[in-house]
């Protein structure tokens, strides 16, 4: 290289260490670049994605159309919130109060709420895909349309809860407590049923359950059964499971 195109790459190098932090900022300010703000408070449509959230009071707020996509809300208090529609893909819910919180058309894929208390929460058409429920309290919970393809409910509390056309194909219901659900046109193709409690449930309008799945469940005479499909001989279950 001559001596001069060595000055011309300096400079340029020189150039480009001051001009690239301005152009970082210019990019970071300009109208409409949306980061999450984990210090901005509790609002419709605050993003908090990815921030850390644990063992807050958030009781009754709205946080409608909010993002929380991967969001850390282990042991907060959201009952009776107001999250319609809210963004909670992959967000941490362990432990977390959602008691009668409106999640409506909320995105929970892949979310994580091990012994969550959903008890009474509204859940119509929400998308709980892959979700890690294990040991969550949902009774009497509102999950009309709701997808819970491959979603983890084992050992859940799903008593009285409404389940009418819900997507549970493929999901984990091994000993989840089912007793007097609602199911009507709910999918159950290829849901597992271990050890269910499906004392007083009525099967008789859901698509996808065959025989194999029943045999292991826990059932009794209030039960009732698509046509073709019979009690397994080891109804009713005893007591102690």
């Amino acid at each position: 290289y001559s001596i001069e195109s060595l000055e011309m790459r300096s400079n340029a190098i020189t150039y480009a260490r001051w001009a690239l932090p301005g152009l970082l900022l210019c990019a970071l300010l300009a109208p409409g670049a949306a980061f999450a703000e984990c210090r901005d408070s509790p609002a419709a449509g605050v993003d908090w994605s990815k921030c850390e959230k644990r063992r807050l009071i958030l009781a009754g707020r709205d946080l409608s159309g909010g993002r929380f996509v991967q969001t850390d809300f282990g042991r907060t208090d959201l009952s009776r919130a107001n999250l319609t529609a809210a963004q909670l893909s992959g967000a941490s819910l362990d432990h977390a109060r959602l008691r009668g919180a409106e999640l409506s058309r909320a995105k929970l894929d892949k979310a994580n709420g091990y012994r969550s208390d959903l008890s009474g929460a509204r859940l119509k058409d929400a998308d709980l895909t892959k979700a890690e429920m294990t040991r969550a309290n949902m009774d009497f919970a509102d999950l009309t349309g709701a997808t819970l393809q491959k979603a983890d409910l084992g050992r859940a509390q799903l008593r009285g809860a409404k389940l009418e056309r819900a997507d549970l194909t493929n999901a984990e219901l091994s000993r989840a407590v089912l007793s007097e659900a609602k199911l009507g046109g709910a999918n159950l193709k290829g849901a597992y049923l271990f050890r269910a409690r499906i004392e007083g449930v009525d099967f008789s309008g859901t698509k996808g359950l065959v025989q194999a799945q029943l045999e292991a469940t826990c059932g009794n005479a209030n039960t009732k059964l698509p046509a073709g499909l019979n009690p397994p001989k080891s109804w009713p279950c005893p007591p102690e499971d």
